[in-house]
């Protein structure tokens, strides 16, 4: 049996901040979650999402530190074709989101590309190239 996606984790200073700003995007976290160091919620089919405070993976890996130059996590998103990167891309950043990495042909076989969100985490867009 293959593993199976299960949980996206968010390393975070301010649990409370956190929870409260998910909460505004229509999540139901208890408030009560708001001081504990490890807190899930299980998504529509069944996904979940969890944040850690930076205390709680400290307690496990001693040497963790938060990235510096970006966000904590990163999402990718999959796009039909290169040509979609591409397009993807360009709308995103005329509409004002930075841009990161411009849309390039990756050694592994994919157009690939990174804009940030409005908090900085990373976003790829990514497509196979086509084989000849």
């Amino acid at each position: 049996m293959a593993p199976a996606f299960d949980l996206i984790g968010l390393v975070v200073t301010d649990m409370a901040a956190s929870l409260s700003f998910y909460r505004r995007l229509g999540l139901d976290i208890p408030s009560s979650a708001d001081t504990e160091p490890h807190v899930e919620v299980t998504l529509p089919g069944g996904l979940r999402l969890a944040w850690d405070t930076d205390a709680t993976v400290r307690s496990f890996d001693p040497s963790w530190s938060p990235g510096s130059g970006g966000g904590r996590m990163g999402l990718a998103f999959r796009c039909d074709s290169p040509e979609e990167v591409d397009r993807l891309y360009a709308d995103l950043t005329e509409a004002g989101y930075e841009g990161h990495l411009k849309p390039w042909d990756a050694f592994w076989g994919q157009r690939y590309a990174v804009v940030h969100d409005p908090d900085g985490n990373g976003v790829d867009l990514f497509a196979a190239l086509p084989t000849t």
